[in-house]
């Protein structure tokens, strides 16, 4: 069975279309337009160029495919997201040939390589690649820290590269990134102050009292480690809804996508913050 694919292949039928642009009446401005409804999904400046999602998408999975092989991507499991009238799309791809094991004293669960694509058609993000891991336990998403970020400027001459260059590294570091887990797992939390060091890194006393909530819930199924704050972290990164109190904010506008991505990002940032590392120092 072939690993590559063509666009029609790949993408939801919603997010397979060209890009047009037609000029607003304000001279530097101009429409993006979907080439197969017709309907108008953006306003950008008259310079704005990109690629078509199909175009971006599949040269980053057929890259992948080519790059890491059959033995890893054999059953790769695609995940597609939406927003700004399909202006906005994520590719989030689940490696699950490619795992390990973190185990704590209470619970064992795996881990498998995820890489997410990011791609904007409406001048709302840059073409984006991220590396992470997937939580087969609870699917609670997880991506590493800004340094793992591919950054790809928004046009249809992007260069993969640097790409290609991330993904032959990418099961060692996902594998190093286990190992850090692991390391999390084995670090008790016995005598810290688990609501204070929340308040401290998510600087907000609401969200640290329903953070400690999640937290104590994970405690009963993987232990009183660093691990189980983690979790609780993609928790909140995963979930928006009464399973975890961290609902979004009804704004009628099309962007639920978005915003849970964007926990994603902040999830990545609180693990870099000075408070969390101190828990995991040598």
């Amino acid at each position: 069975m072939p690993l590559d694919f063509t666009a029609e292949e790949l993408l939801p039928e919603n997010l397979n279309f060209d890009v047009q642009f037609e000029p607003t009446k304000v001279s530097d401005k101009k429409y993006v337009i979907n080439g197969v409804t017709g309907e108008y999904i953006g306003v950008v400046g008259d310079s704005f160029t990109c690629a078509s999602h199909g175009a971006f998408f599949e040269g980053v999975h057929n890259t992948m495919t080519e790059t890491l092989g059959e033995d890893e991507c054999n059953g790769m499991n695609i995940r597609w997201k939406d927003a700004r009238n399909n202006a906005w799309v994520m590719m989030d791809m689940l490696l699950p040939n490619v795992t390990s094991k973190v185990i704590t004293d209470k619970h064992e669960t795996t881990v498998s390589q995820r890489v997410i694509a990011l791609h904007g058609i409406d001048g709302s993000c840059s073409n984006m690649v991220f590396f992470g891991a997937i939580d087969f336990f609870c699917t609670n998403g997880m991506i590493r820290g800004e340094h793992d970020k591919v950054r790809r400027k928004n046009t249809s001459n992007f260069s993969m590269d640097r790409f290609i260059t991330d993904l032959q590294r990418s099961k060692q570091d996902f594998y190093a990134q286990s190992r850090r887990l692991q390391e999390w797992a084995d670090t008790k939390l016995t005598g810290v102050d688990i609501k204070a060091l929340l308040e401290t890194i998510l600087k907000s006393d609401r969200k640290a009292e329903k953070m400690y909530t999640l937290y104590r819930q994970e405690v009963v199924n993987r232990g009183n480690n660093v691990f189980s704050l983690y979790s609780a972290f993609t928790n909140y990164a995963t979930y928006a809804d009464e399973r975890n109190g961290f609902q979004l904010r009804n704004t009628g506008n099309d962007t639920n996508a978005v915003s849970m991505f964007q926990r994603e990002n902040q999830v990545s940032q609180w693990i870099e913050t000075p408070a969390f590392k101190q828990l995991v120092a040598a």
